[in-house]
């Protein structure tokens, strides 16, 4: 769930200004931006089409299975905490070759349906409301968890997932809720350079500075440090799918936004899931997640795609690429 302008704007609403700079094994690429550095074409444009929120409920799995067998989408990640993450993880252990990572949970948003950590409640309590649930809001959550029980929870979710026989090709963060203060951040970066998991870390360039700053953002120094000293690969830009008055309108926007991209590897994020009368019980989103669930095996879209001339990938290619051009 969330949109990404709310993850950014978050992210640099709360994060604080001072920075204590050290020295870390940057890997030096070459290439003006990371399609460039890790071996795509000079000036393409690059596609992960990526599905949040699989493990949520059964009508998201139904939804992202399908686009990942039939090569439609390249990449999903799971919410380790929730009801149906078990199926999730059933499946992949059939196909391992999937780019399955994990939504790092840290809120339960919906009204009626609700989740609590991984980690035993006794141990995280500050991430635990009055109904015994994890916060349903980021503020709630950044306003008294410390940093220490972030990083205990996102931990056990990640030790959760190995368990159950996912090889986690990515993480991120649902809600945004690990870019809400730069303790989380960093705390996040770190976590995936142990594990030696890539993270959906963007490249702060000058530029892409420039325009946050521009727009309102006020992008601090510790960010980019952190981001600075973030070893894995990065992504260029991330997006979401666009909400849409009806289904056409909704491709239309897409297609905008895809003619609009610019050189480099861009996440787009969606939320597919099948329409039922429990989804709708759910979530007041369930007719975008719904036309989501058709979006990318419209024939339209596919061709369109086509026509744009996009190349598609997904983290653990990413990975590959990376590793080919770092290891001695």
């Amino acid at each position: 769930m969330g949109k990404i302008p709310l993850i950014l704007f978050s992210l640099l609403l709360l994060a604080s200004c001072d920075n204590k700079t050290n020295s870390v094994n940057v890997p030096q690429l070459d290439g003006k931006n990371w399609a460039e550095k890790l071996g795509y074409p000079v000036d393409s444009k690059v596609v992960m089409l990526h599905a949040d929120d699989i493990g949520m409920c059964s009508e998201a799995n139904e939804a992202v299975i399908p686009y990942l067998l039939n090569d439609q989408i390249q990449s999903a990640a799971a919410m380790v905490p929730c009801p149906w993450f078990n199926d999730i993880a059933d499946w992949y252990k059939k196909h391992p070759e999937m780019d399955i990572g994990l939504h790092l949970t840290l809120t339960s948003e919906w009204k009626n349906y609700r989740w609590g950590p991984v980690s035993n409640p006794s141990s995280v309590p500050e991430l635990i409301d009055p109904e015994g649930y994890l916060w349903r809001g980021v503020i709630d959550v950044a306003s008294r968890t410390p940093v220490a029980t972030i990083e205990k929870e996102i931990r056990a979710q990640i030790e959760r997932a190995y368990e159950r026989g996912i090889k986690p090709g990515h993480i991120d963060t649902h809600m945004g809720t690990l870019y809400s203060k730069v303790e989380y951040t960093e705390a996040f970066f770190k976590v995936a350079m142990e594990y030696g998991i890539p993270a959906n870390v963007i490249e702060f360039t000058p530029d892409r500075v420039q325009k946050f700053r521009k727009q309102g953002y006020p992008i601090t120094a510790r960010l980019i440090e952190s981001g600075r000293k973030y070893t894995l690969p990065k992504l260029d830009d991330f997006s979401s799918v666009p909400d849409g008055k009806n289904y056409q309108n909704k491709k239309e926007t897409f297609f905008d936004l895809i003619q609009n991209l610019e050189p480099g590897i861009t996440e787009i994020i969606f939320h597919p899931s099948i329409n039922t009368e429990g989804l709708k019980k759910i979530t007041n989103s369930w007719q975008q997640r719904v036309w989501e669930a058709k979006m990318f095996s419209d024939p339209e879209v596919i061709q369109f795609l086509k026509n744009e001339g996009i190349i598609f990938t997904n983290w653990k290619e990413m990975m590959v690429r990376f590793k080919e051009r770092t290891t001695k």
